[in-house]
């Protein structure tokens, strides 16, 4: 598998972790063993226990080094990890894209039916705009309203510059873009 990693000594790094990390915690577990061995042999009547301490310094060590062992192996971990969840996860995606198609054909031909009733959407009606000043719908091509007979804002934006040019408009005012 080809690793790109950003820095250089990454590999190395890793490597000291994935080593020293064991290599502490066996170090921790066998200092733990010899200070709890030390402090249950105290109860048999060989006076206090001497090496006690050595179970507080492995309990260290061996959390040092289980903590450096995770640090080295965590990017093998977290790719098994993702290999394990992605089956299910794409699973889960199709199962519900699956289950909410038919009520997502409904929902958008309901939208295209009500912009075609309305005179928005194509194949219907003819396209209307309103008037900014009485709300009145009026042809798309119309310079006046029919209602009020105040002059239609612009209403033809430019693809390329979004700028508002006039419905009748062959080129854009801003830009000079050409409409199809």
């Amino acid at each position: 598998m080809d690793e790109r990693q950003i820095d250089p000594g990454h590999s190395s790094t890793r490597n000291v972790l994935r080593s020293v990390g064991p290599l502490l915690a066996l170090l921790g577990l066998g200092l733990t063993a010899v200070g709890f061995v030390d402090f249950f042999r105290a109860f048999g009547g060989g006076g206090p226990p001497e090496y006690f301490w050595c179970a507080l310094v492995g309990l260290a060590l061996l959390g040092v080094g289980l903590m450096l062992t995770k640090l080295g192996y965590l990017g093998k971990f977290i790719r098994y990890m993702a290999q394990e969840a992605a089956p299910p996860a794409k699973d889960t995606f199709n199962y519900m894209a699956d289950g909410t198609r038919e009520g997502i054909k409904t929902v958008a031909g309901a939208i295209g039916q009500g912009l075609k009733d309305g005179g928005l959407g194509p194949g219907g009606a003819a396209t209307k705009i309103r008037c900014h000043k009485c709300n009145a719908l009026n042809d798309a091509g119309a310079r006046f309203c029919n209602q009020c007979g105040q002059a239609m804002a612009k209403s033809k934006p430019c693809p390329q510059c979004r700028e508002l040019n006039d419905a009748d408009a062959k080129f854009c005012d801003n830009c000079g873009h050409a409409y199809a």
